[in-house]
């Protein structure tokens, strides 16, 4: 009876130990939680870093339209502010003033820098011409002077600005009355050259362009209003000019 009793009290205190041992696991409703929780920090995030990705990619394409800007601006302010007020008397045929400013197009005679590979002084023509539906500002720059015999006429042409809705140019200078100074549409068939020049250009994608004003540092010509071939030449030796356009506007 006593032996009965104490196996009986053994049985119970295995049973109850075993029942202590026994793994525990987690509940369904703690699983779910538990998925929800990391399901919305994942969505967190990747909107995290999908609004990193827009704000780098948004800060890139700011920094190219800036740089754009700036490339262009160099280039007017290189080139046009130092133009060189000049009569093309170097053919038979009728002699005219190298600075020809129309609404939307406009020509000058600049030199590049000593450094470049080009010498002599070169005729900018800057206008806007469309190419696959898409209107570009394009620049063409040829010899001022005439070829040496034996040389090759260099002519280049390059895209200054791409994806061009509209360019207007107004220049700043005496009119025909005799008036002080006013901004015209035109500067053709003059003398000199204009103080002021004005750039507007709009982009298809509706950038924001500022507006420029490049100011020349030679407005007329004094008494060497007609130059011939000698003085160019001489000017050219002096000069020692041109690089690459690419370059040039970069």
């Amino acid at each position: 009876m006593r032996n009965n009793q104490i196996q009986g009290s053994r049985f119970k205190v295995q049973t109850a130990s075993s029942c202590n041992l026994a793994p525990k696991g987690f509940t369904l409703i703690e699983v779910l939680i538990a998925m929800t929780l990391l399901s919305i920090m994942v969505v967190l995030l990747f909107t995290s870093l999908k609004i990193c990705a827009d704000s780098w990619e948004k800060g890139e394409s700011k920094i190219t339209d800036v740089n754009e800007v700036a490339v262009v601006y160099n280039f007017f302010q290189r080139h046009l502010s130092v133009a060189k007020p000049l009569w093309n008397d170097l053919s038979a045929e009728e002699k005219t003033f190298s600075f020809q400013g129309k609404a939307r197009s406009l020509q000058f005679v600049s030199a590049f820098p000593a450094s470049a590979d080009r010498s002599g002084l070169q005729l900018f023509s800057i206008r806007m011409q469309k190419e696959d539906n898409e209107q570009l500002v394009i620049v063409t720059v040829v010899p001022f002077f005439p070829v040496a015999e034996g040389e090759e006429w260099r002519e280049e042409e390059v895209t200054l600005i791409k994806q061009v809705s509209d360019l207007k140019l107004a220049y700043f200078g005496a009119d025909d009355n005799g008036s002080d100074g006013v901004w015209q549409d035109e500067w053709v068939n003059k003398e000199t050259l204009p103080q002021l020049v004005k750039i507007n250009i709009q982009l298809e994608n509706k950038i924001y362009w500022p507006e420029m004003i490049i100011e020349l540092k030679v407005t007329s010509t004094g008494n060497d209003t007609d130059l011939d071939t000698q003085d160019i030449q001489n000017t050219q030796d002096i000069e020692g000019i041109t690089e690459p356009e690419t370059e040039a506007i970069q």
